[in-house]
């Protein structure tokens, strides 16, 4: 596993006097991602928890530097405004392109594009053409976004939690984190780059696509870069699926979902056996960290949704996704907030073994 020198920020965001510091893994997934954003609303609104530093990936990666812009320049309700304003500005982004949900779709309510004739005349081309005979001028809508909600100046000079973005090095097959002091668009892009919709992100001369090959997300910036034992995964992948794919679609979905939760399985194998290893007092508890791994996620909503959805920027389907992530987040903070700091709320070994 690669390993990179981690730097340390400020620690102004600190907690209040009754509430617990945790870490957050947040996982990428298009459009899905509004889901982690409505956790991150109920946290930030409900102040039991605060944040330590963040491994992200993709749209996970978006959210944690627009996250740690807004508690930069505002604190919890700075980061609740900023991470709406985000999101609002996808969506009208998303309103002046062509992938649309059709009348169909709106009238099955499956939040899908699958039958806009837009995205199936994409989807055929984006098979046969890359990015580079697509989009030769690599316009990239999402630049604009970001460069229109974040000053990443500001971030960089005055985060007050630990940001962990992945990319993939496209060279190496290496897995790349980018951290406070160098993250900009390009850093942000590159986490969210999918080969088949974008250009490679250039970074000193090298080429990166989506973090999620490697690392969907990674956990050890959090094992290596914190002091908090405690790592709160935000799933918008999910891990199972109990009908089996038997069209093209949804076949290549699944192997997308399997790849891109592979590298998050064996890094909860190696702390499941660290884990077992302290237990059975074959290692120093003193030495070698017991992290606390928690989860919030709705595995039959994330389910029930298309992969065309992912690509599905509409206003109200991104505050729906919204209000379903602040629900998982107000059902966890209920049932396991007091397992912060104690113990394990996720049992490792019957979710990801």
């Amino acid at each position: 596993m690669a390993t990179q020198t981690m730097t340390r920020t400020s620690t102004a965001y600190e907690p209040g006097v009754n509430s617990k510091k945790v870490n957050l893994a947040l996982q990428g997934g298009g459009a899905h991602g509004a889901f982690a954003w409505g956790v991150l609303d109920k946290l930030l609104e409900d102040g039991r928890v605060t944040f330590d530093a963040v491994s992200a990936t993709s749209a996970g990666a978006m959210n944690a530097t627009v996250l740690g812009y807004g508690l930069t320049i505002g604190g919890a309700e700075g980061a609740r405004e900023e991470l709406e304003k985000f999101w609002k500005k996808i969506s009208d982004e998303g309103a002046k392109g062509p992938l649309q949900p059709s009348m169909i779709d709106k009238m099955m309510g499956n939040n899908s594009l699958e039958n806009s004739p837009a995205f199936m005349f994409f989807d055929i081309l984006s098979r046969i053409m890359s990015p580079y005979e697509l989009n030769p001028m690599n316009i990239n809508p999402l630049r604009q976004v970001l460069e229109s909600c974040i000053d990443f100046n500001v971030l960089r000079e005055g985060c007050p939690i630990k940001l962990f973005l992945s990319a993939t090095n496209v060279r190496t097959g290496k897995v790349r984190m980018f951290e406070n002091h160098e993250i900009g668009p390009d850093q942000v892009l590159a986490s969210g780059c999918l080969p088949f919709l974008f250009h490679s992100v250039m970074i000193d001369g090298e080429a990166y696509w989506d973090g999620g090959y490697m690392g969907n997300p990674a956990i050890f910036p959090l094992i290596y870069g914190s002091e908090t034992n405690d790592v709160v995964i935000v799933h918008i992948n999910p891990l199972n699926r109990y009908e089996i794919p038997k069209n093209a679609k949804d076949i290549l979905n699944r192997i997308n979902e399997i790849s891109f939760n592979s590298s998050l399985m064996r890094e909860m194998r190696a702390i499941a056996f660290v884990s077992h290893l302290i237990d059975d007092g074959q290692l120093d508890d003193q030495k070698h960290r017991r992290m606390l791994i928690h989860s919030i996620q709705d595995e039959p909503f994330m389910t029930s949704l298309g992969v065309t959805s992912k690509m599905n920027s509409d206003w109200r389907f991104l505050t729906e996704l919204r209000d379903v992530g602040r629900r998982c987040a107000a059902t966890w903070l209920d049932e396991h907030l007091d397992d912060v700091g104690v113990r394990a709320s996720t049992d490792i070994k019957s979710s990801f073994l």
